[in-house]
């Protein structure tokens, strides 16, 4: 796929593929498991420590060795498959992970140590055949990736242009200075497509997010096959500078070295969750829920809307045509249909 090539002629996703619960359970499979999610901030896992979460239904373990980059695991022991650490207990101190089923017991690298009663096993037992399952796990630019899938899109392929454009913010040491989650009525493409939209922000954000990006006529945009770029100047110097990444994640950055990740997970056919991440350096701390709360303002303007398009689009529309500042849908839109393939023609 050439992502230099006219978009004119690619029209927008049809409107049933918002709302058809064929289609969310396809793109779980075909289009998801393709990349790969950042699920922590570097600052949230010190060395010595574990952090249970879900990914796509999936419980995944997040462990940060005393020596060594993070690893990533299904949150499940072998044995039988309970969880070693509870989804709800946020980070945790530990130099083991003990299943609290039957007192299997790992290293923060996967490894099994101990099986409780070993002689006892009904045949010969050997510890190296009982790992946990690991994941693809890399850290880049103060955020753990995990990929669910054993051959997902290269990292350095799906942050190409972020790589390109913002490789010394990027680089930036960061820590989670504030954070925010809320469901929206609203299928996630439609919510990302919509943070994807530079047609609707001077006329839905004139006060807001249009403030900060400045007037269209400065808009700079760049596309690779997995991400989107727009770049407007800053009233502050350099550039602000805005990515959209397949699946549904967005990463803003400020010249001043801020960061916002936004992303919309899948929740079903009609709703989705909005994650929101601020990141910076230590001292700026103090500030951060009055940024949490601007970035907020336009969120909630924004949910205005894709709560309306998501009644719009099962209402039979067929979409209109595209404008020239919606490139950017059409370049996401376009790896969805190459990755969806016929489960997306076969589902309406």
């Amino acid at each position: 796929m050439d992502p230099q090539a006219d978009l004119r002629s690619r029209p927008f996703l049809p409107a049933w593929a918002y709302g058809s619960t064929q289609v969310a359970a396809a793109e779980l499979e075909l289009y998801a498991k393709h990349f790969w999610h950042p699920l922590a901030c570097a600052s949230q896992l010190p060395p010595g420590s574990c952090l249970a979460l879900t990914l796509l239904d999936q419980p995944i373990l997040l462990s940060q060795p005393l020596d060594g980059p993070p690893r990533a695991f299904l949150n499940r022991c072998p044995h039988r498959g309970v969880a070693l650490q509870d989804p709800g207990a946020g980070t945790l101190a530990c130099r083991r992970l003990v299943c609290p089923y039957h007192g299997w017991t790992y290293g923060l690298d996967g490894v099994l140590l101990a099986g409780a009663r070993e002689a006892d096993f009904l045949e010969p037992f050997e510890r190296s055949a009982w790992p946990l399952q690991d994941l693809a796990c890399q850290l880049l630019g103060s955020l753990i990736w995990v990929a669910l899938a054993p051959d997902p899109i290269p990292l350095a392929e799906q942050l190409d242009l972020v790589q390109e454009e913002a490789r010394p913010l990027l680089d930036q040491p960061r820590v989670l200075l504030a954070s925010a989650t809320q469901e929206l009525a609203s299928n996630w493409k439609i919510a990302h497509d919509n943070t994807l939209d530079d047609y609707h922000v001077a006329i839905a954000h004139p006060t807001t997010l249009h403030r900060e990006q400045g007037p269209v006529r400065h808009y700079r945009y760049r596309l690779s096959r997995c991400a989107t770029l727009l770049a407007t100047p800053h009233a502050a110097g350099g550039e602000f500078l805005t990515f959209g990444l397949a699946p549904w994640t967005h990463l803003l950055f400020w010249p001043d070295g801020r960061l916002a990740l936004i992303q919309f997970l899948p929740k079903g056919p009609g709703h989705c969750q909005m994650g929101v991440w601020l990141l910076g350096r230590p001292e700026l701390e103090p500030g951060a829920q009055a940024w949490l709360a601007e970035i907020q303002t336009f969120l909630a303007e924004d949910q205005a809307l894709v709560e309306a398009a998501q009644i719009g689009y099962a209402s039979g529309l067929v979409p209109g045509p595209p404008h020239r500042l919606e490139q950017r849908i059409l370049q996401q839109q376009a790896l969805y249909r190459e990755l969806m393939g016929d489960a997306l023609i076969g589902s309406n």
